[in-house]
């Protein structure tokens, strides 16, 4: 699969047409002076050109998001209202429906629900990369129904991913954090694969600790893995922590930090303690990794980066990313929040707008919801 393989909405016609564009404006929503307001409309912007592209041709557009977890129920806290404040200041004319997930069927992939959204609308484009790995609705159903289409964005994130990921510029590292292994185990083994070296970090490399029998204290650990994470390891292309930061167990820790001072471990952690974050020999053995580098993929954190106390390796590792001369690749979510976090969004070459679709595309080469444009209705 490869973009070229993606539709396009070249030779429609406009005129007189509506088209529902389906976008991912799941941005963070702020109390402000005023009510809820748009904290960063990054999102928003890069939808921006297309849709002046169809009004240009004479369309009228309507667009569809998702927005939060509301769980197939109307809840205030995900109301599209503030979203839709600014997309009209930024792209007038240019309706937007209300929150997709306040209807069951949305993420029930209900093909009625799927169907209302294009009834008496003309044509479908998704322009949400970071929602198509979801079989959801919105993604699935309208291409069956009326003529699809990529959008630019879209079609540009298939493209870089796959041409950068698949064969990359050698020595190819990848970092991979995150909370749990179950979620990355895949993407972990797709990239032992493709990668010349894996670095695991997060609360998801304690159970690659405990799989060479280290001690891990009271750290997250996923016993069902661990023969998983030996096989990963005896690749000899996995590198995992040499030491950790942590906290007694018990002890406070959040966005706002908390009173007692981290505590540092070496390749061990006692019992009556939990990890949180890696130590300085880590992040200099990390170092060594990329050094020489020629393609760097990161996603997920080192650590519980919220927490000040325990944001030294996030930070350490986005700005060894950030500085390296090798073609930089981030996937989204809570490594782009890092990087705007540390002010380095703008020196990383690719910022995928999805975390989990851009792992999924590596671990797969393909979307559902790419799959469901190749086979669904043209022009």
């Amino acid at each position: 699969m490869s973009a070229a393989d993606l539709p396009a909405l070249d030779g429609w016609a406009l005129e007189g047409r509506t088209v529902l564009v389906r976008v991912d404006f799941n941005v963070p929503v702020i109390a402000g002076p005023n009510g809820p307001e748009v904290a960063d409309d990054f999102r928003i912007r890069t939808a921006l050109p297309l849709f002046a592209q169809l009004q240009a041709g004479g369309a009228r557009v309507v667009a569809a998001t998702h927005f939060g977890r509301p769980h197939g129920k109307v809840d205030a806290r995900y109301d599209v209202g503030p979203i839709r404040q600014r997309l009209a200041e930024l792209s007038p004319g240019v309706e937007l429906l209300e929150n997709l997930r306040f209807d069951p069927g949305e993420e029930a992939n209900d093909p009625a629900f799927g169907a209302s959204l294009v009834a008496g609308r003309d044509y479908y484009v998704n322009e949400a990369f970071g929602a198509s790995h979801r079989a959801h609705a919105s993604v699935m159903v309208p291409p069956t129904l009326v003529p699809s289409a990529a959008g630019p964005n879209l079609r540009r994130e298939v493209g870089f991913l796959l041409d950068a990921l698949t064969a990359p510029a050698r020595p190819f590292v990848a970092i991979v954090g995150g909370a749990k292994v179950a979620d990355k185990l895949g993407v972990v083994r797709a990239l032992v694969e493709r990668a010349d070296t894996v670095i695991v970090g997060g609360a998801m490399a304690y159970t690659f600790e405990a799989a060479l029998g280290r001690g891990i204290g009271s750290s997250l650990v996923d016993p069902g893995h661990l023969e998983d994470c030996r096989e990963l390891l005896a690749s000899g292309k996995v590198v995992i922590p040499l030491d950790t930061r942590g906290l007694a167990v018990g002890q406070a820790f959040g966005d706002d930090g908390g009173p007692d001072e981290p505590v540092d471990f070496g390749a061990d952690i006692p019992d009556g303690f939990e990890g949180f974050d890696v130590g300085a020999g880590s992040l200099a053995r990390f170092a060594e990794v990329l050094d020489g580098a020629q393609t760097v993929f990161w996603n997920g954190p080192l650590g519980f980066f919220e927490d000040p106390r325990f944001a030294v390796g996030t930070e350490a590792i986005a700005r060894l990313v950030a500085g390296s001369p090798a073609l930089s690749i981030v996937g989204g979510g809570d490594s782009a929040a890092a990087l705007a976090r540390f002010g380095l969004s703008d020196q990383i070459d690719f910022v995928s707008s999805g975390g989990g679709a851009s792992l999924e595309l590596l671990e797969f080469g393909d979307l559902p919801g790419l799959r469901a444009l190749r086979e669904g209705r043209r022009a």
